[in-house]
């Protein structure tokens, strides 16, 4: 009897001792749930991400170790700061992230922090469109991780990409702890039945999927037996069915419009995208032909450039050393002028005492005065002709050859006449022949010296010719080296300018790349959601089969597929706008190379113009100076031959003619 109170005592003993415990323990859980909320919070700070609010509200209410974050969006910078806090984390063993429509790369980063975790031991990840690099992470997730037991995985896509599902497979066969996984829905085709037939023989602690598979056969007999007491409820069923039915086809008519309407849109901006491609590759190459031409062009424009400008410095040293060649040349004509005047006057005063002495031969020495007078002064009238013009040079000369030749002729009818009058005065005459025969022979040499004299300065005359000539081409080295030069770097000028169209093109064709990978992208994105409208339908069959309890559900998933083909939509909307901005910035590229092209042209024009002129200028000056030069060899010439013809043609040159 005294044993009730005992008993009394302990239990109630034992009711405080867990209700301490109990609180002891909330207390705990309560303190680990705020370092997780705190951790969270640090680590958006250190990766300057803000705090997604909802996921916030979430962890608020968190009150065991359940972590629910299922509908929410979440994005890939927040799945990056929950990865990384759950590397370290060991509060939650149960994380529900299903219909968060995950990214690619969240996915990624997400389970990639969760490899190494001892805590969590559930991991559902419904409805959210995994695909080849889910498939691979979480093949690695199941090869290191050894806490998780259970994974949800119903209504995604990982079966699609058969290398991806066997990454997968393999590290299911390598994994030891997890018992229970949920693939329904994953669109696995016969290889990844294959691969997955193969990851279960390897797996030795798997054990839901196995039941699942073997409950196919009583869920069938299950049914058949049912199905007989289906049949009174099956009129109220079918009435929802119709409804509902109506509602999902309704839905169903929608969803095909929309696809029609993305696929012409998508073949429409295909059609759009090549014909841009090619309009762009035409572009392209008459861009770069046009680009070869304005270098071809700009480097004749300079050559010209560079040639006029050395022709006209040539031209400008040739005229000064011209003027100063005239100016040498008029000096030493003046000179010569003056010495042969000096001469002459020397001439005449002996001439004059030769006529004092011969007094008999008067008459014949006044002729021949005469003719002398009249010689010097054709010599004279040459040499001042010589520096005034060819043309009156000739002339004289001509003059000369004809009072030569009557010179001649009258000596001749004066020998005549001399050979009678030579016979009575022969030993006079003799003795002042040889007299005169001395002052002939002496200014014979003197003239001879005159003509050796001319010929050296003849000579002087072309060697400094040559030695002009080959200064003028030792300058002309000169300026071609110094074009070379010039032309070198105004060639790297224009290969500068070249590099930097190129280098716009180049970004051209870069924002074209760029614009053809938004499109693939976009592509691969119709091709997922027409997987997803598969997926829909699929999904829209099993719940004409659960009515009761998912039309919410329905209602919400069909409202997130809409909001997505919008956005979609507005996506390839936002992406004509950019392709047409493009298309305008090629236009106005085009017309820039265009006016660059006509006014590269123009100047090419204008200066092959002033070139063309230039070149018939120095033409022409160049025909003047051989004309000139030939002018005075001729005059040298002449001038020799008309000396030379004097002296053989004098008489007393013929006197003279024995003895030599």
């Amino acid at each position: 009897m005294f044993q009730c109170p005992v008993l009394f005592v302990q239990g109630m003993m034992l009711q405080d001792m867990w209700g301490a415990s109990h609180a002891e323990n909330n207390k705990d859980k309560s303190v680990r749930m705020e370092a997780f909320r705190q951790t969270y919070l640090r680590l958006c700070k250190e990766g300057a991400v803000e705090p997604q609010e909802s996921v916030m509200v979430k962890l608020q209410e968190c009150r065991a170790s359940r972590l629910d974050l299922s509908g929410l969006s979440l994005s890939t910078d927040t799945c990056t700061v929950l990865g990384r806090a759950f590397q370290n984390d060991t509060f939650f063993s149960d994380v529900s992230l299903s219909d968060c429509m995950l990214s690619e790369e969240g996915a990624k980063v997400f389970l990639t922090g969760i490899f190494y975790n001892t805590t969590l031991k559930v991991l559902d990840l419904k409805g959210n469109n995994l695909k080849s690099t889910g498939a691979e992470v979480l093949g690695k997730l199941l090869a290191r991780n050894k806490a998780l037991i259970r994974l949800v995985l119903d209504w995604n896509a990982l079966g699609v990409w058969d290398e991806a599902f066997t990454a997968f497979c393999e590290g299911l066969s390598s994994n030891c702890a997890l018992t229970h996984l949920d693939l329904r829905n994953n669109q696995i085709n016969h290889h990844g039945t294959l691969e997955l037939a193969q990851a279960l023989k390897r797996n030795s602690t798997l054990k839901v999927l196995e039941q699942i598979v073997g409950r196919n056969t009583d869920r069938q007999s299950t049914l058949r037996e049912s199905h007989s007491r289906t049949q009174v409820l099956s009129k109220e069923i079918q009435i929802l069915k119709q409804e509902k039915g109506q509602q999902f086809q309704n839905l169903m008519v929608t969803i095909d419009r929309q696809r029609e309407e993305m696929g012409q849109s998508s073949r429409s901006t295909s059609i759009q995208i090549n014909q841009l491609q090619e309009a762009l590759n035409g572009r392209k190459s008459a861009v770069n032909s046009l680009t070869t031409k304005l270098q071809m062009m700009e480097a004749a424009l300079a050559l010209s450039e560079q040639k006029n400008h050395n022709l006209a410095e040539l031209i400008a040293k040739l005229k000064v050393e011209k003027e100063q060649q005239l100016e040498v040349r008029n000096r030493e004509k003046k000179k010569e002028h003056e010495d042969s005047m000096s001469r002459e006057a020397k001439h005449l005063r002996e001439i004059k005492n030769l006529t004092e002495t011969n007094v008999q031969l008067k008459s014949t020495v006044e002729e021949v005065e005469r003719r002398c007078k009249s010689q010097q002064q054709q010599l004279f009238e040459l040499k001042q002709e010589l520096t005034n013009s060819t043309a009156e040079l000739k002339l004289k000369l001509a003059q000369a050859e004809d009072r030569l030749e009557i010179a001649k002729r009258m000596s001749k009818q004066a020998l005549e006449d001399l050979d009678n009058r030579r016979q009575r005065e022969l030993e006079h005459v003799n003795r002042n022949r040889e007299e005169n025969e001395k002052a002939l022979q002496e200014r014979i040499l003197k003239l001879e010296g005159q003509r050796i004299q001319l010929e050296e300065d003849l000579s002087r005359t072309k060697a400094a010719c040559v030695a002009e000539r080959s200064l003028a081409e030792e300058q002309l080295g000169k300026v071609r080296a110094q074009v070379r030069q010039e032309e070198q770097a105004h060639v790297s000028s224009l290969e500068e300018k070249l590099r930097s169209v190129r280098s716009s093109l180049q970004e051209v064709q870069l924002q074209c790349s760029q614009q053809k990978q938004i499109i693939s992208e976009q592509q691969a994105k119709n091709c997922q959601q027409t997987i997803e409208t598969d997926g829909l339908r699929r999904r829209i069959e099993e719940l004409q089969q659960e009515l009761s309890g998912k039309d919410q559900e329905k209602v919400a998933e069909v409202s997130r597929v809409r909001v997505e083909l919008q956005e979609q939509i507005g996506h390839l909307e936002a992406e004509r706008t950019a392709q047409g901005g493009l298309k305008e910035k090629i236009c106005a590229l085009e017309r820039e190379i265009k006016v660059l092209t006509s006014n590269h042209r123009e100047a090419l024009l204008d200066k092959e113009s002033e070139t063309s002129s230039l070149m018939e200028k120095l033409r022409l000056k160049e025909v003047e100076i051989q004309r000139m030069r030939d002018d005075e060899a001729q005059r040298a010439s002449c001038l020799q031959n008309a000396i030379l013809t004097y002296v053989k043609g004098s008489p007393l040159g013929q006197y003279s003619s024995p003895k030599t």
